[in-house]
C-alpha cells in the first residue's frame, strides 16, 4: 500500500492539535483554580492519539477497500506512548504532592509499584508499547518473517483496553455501574473520533470516500448516542456524589457553581453542536459523497471540520479528568 499524501496528512492532523488546546483553554477559563492545565494538555494528546490509533486499526473492518496503515499506527503509537508516560508522571507528582520537576525517581517508582492508578498507568504503557512494536514489525514484514498476513485486530484490542483502563479505574469506579459507563463513554468517543480521523488520513479519491463514508455514518449515530447517554449519566452521578445531601440543587450549585459542572456544560454544548452537524452531514455530505458527487478534497475538509469540533470536546473531557 502506498503512503497517504503528506499534504493531506498534515491538513488532517494540524487542525486537531489547536482544537484540543482550545478545549483545554476553555476549560481553564471555566474551572480555574480547580484545574491542572499541564496534565489536561498531556491527557488530550494521549486520548486523541489513542483514538486515532484505534480508528486506524478498525479501518479494514469499516470497509475492505481500506488497507491497514501500519506505518501511521507505529508512528502515532510512539507518540501515544510518550503522552501516556507524561500522564503517568503528572499523576505521580499529584499523588506525591510536588511539582513535576521535583518528582524523584524513588517517588515515581513507589507510585507505579504501590499505588493503584500508577499500576494502571504502567499497564497502559505496556499495552501501547506492544501495539506500537507490532505495528512497526508489520510495516517491515516480508514473506520470510511473517508466515501469514498480520492482522490489525491485535492492535485494535490493545488500543481499546488501553483507552478503557483509566476510565474504568477512575473516580467513577466507586459508583454503581460507574466503571461500565465510563468505559462505554471512553470507547464510543474514541471510535467516533478515531474512525473519522483515520478516514481523513487514509481515504484516497472519491471512490474510497463513497465506499467508506456511508458505513462510518451508520456507525457514528449509535456511537454518538452512547457518548451522549453515558455522558449525561456520568455527569449526574459525579455531581450527586459531590453533593449527596442536596440532589434538588444539583443544577444550580453543581452545574453552575463548580468548575467541574461548568466544564461539563461546555462539553454538553459541543456535543449538541456535533449532533446537529452530524444530522446535516447525513443529509448533505454523505448523500453527495456516496453518489460520487463530491471530490475527495471536499470530503477531507468536512472530515477535518467535524474532527476538530470533536477534538474540542476531547479537550474539555481531558480537563474534566483533572478538575477537582
Amino acid at each position: 500500500m502506498s503512503a497517504p499524501t503528506s499534504g493531506r496528512d498534515a491538513a488532517a492532523l494540524s487542525a486537531l492539535l489547536p482544537a484540543g488546546l482550545l478545549g483545554v483553554g476553555l476549560a481553564w477559563l471555566l474551572a480555574r483554580p480547580d484545574f491542572a492545565p499541564a496534565a489536561a494538555l498531556i491527557r488530550v494528546v494521549a486520548d486523541g492519539t489513542g483514538a486515532t490509533v484505534l480508528g486506524l486499526a478498525a479501518l479494514p473492518r469499516l470497509h475492505e477497500r481500506l488497507r491497514t496503515p501500519w506505518l501511521a499506527m507505529a508512528v502515532l503509537g510512539g507518540v501515544w506512548w510518550v503522552a501516556e508516560a507524561g500522564v503517568l508522571v503528572c499523576g505521580a507528582a499529584e499523588v506525591v504532592g510536588v511539582p513535576v520537576v521535583d518528582l524523584g525517581a524513588g517517588q515515581f517508582a513507589d507510585y507505579v509499584g504501590q499505588v493503584g492508578t500508577g499500576r494502571i498507568g504502567l499497564a497502559v504503557l505496556l499495552g501501547v508499547a506492544v501495539l506500537t512494536g507490532y505495528s512497526a514489525l508489520a510495516f517491515r514484514r516480508d514473506g520470510r518473517s511473517w508466515p501469514a498476513e498480520p492482522s490489525a485486530d491485535l492492535v485494535l484490542v490493545f488500543a481499546a483496553v488501553a483507552l478503557a483502563l483509566r476510565p474504568v479505574t477512575g473516580h467513577m469506579s466507586q459508583q454503581p455501574l460507574g466503571s461500565v459507563l465510563a468505559a462505554a463513554h471512553a470507547l464510543a468517543a474514541a471510535a467516533w473520533l478515531g474512525l473519522l480521523v483515520a478516514l481523513a488520513l487514509v481515504a484516497r479519491g472519491r471512490a474510497e470516500w463513497a465506499a467508506a463514508l456511508p458505513r462510518y455514518s451508520a456507525l457514528a449515530l449509535p456511537l454518538a448516542a452512547v457518548v451522549a447517554t453515558t455522558g449525561v449519566l456520568n455527569g449526574f452521578i459525579r455531581l450527586a456524589a459531590d453533593d449527596p445531601a442536596r440532589p434538588a440543587g444539583l443544577v444550580g450549585t453543581g452545574l453552575v457553581g463548580t468548575g467541574y459542572g461548568r466544564v461539563l456544560l461546555a462539553k454538553a454544548t459541543v456535543l449538541v453542536a456535533l449532533l446537529a452537524l452530524g444530522w446535516w452531514w447525513r443529509r448533505d455530505w454523505v448523500r453527495r459523497a456516496s453518489g460520487h458527487r463530491m471530490s475527495a478534497g471536499d470530503s477531507l475538509r468536512r472530515a477535518v471540520l467535524d474532527a476538530a469540533l470533536m477534538t474540542i470536546a476531547f479537550g474539555l473531557a481531558a480537563a474534566l479528568a483533572v478538575t477537582a
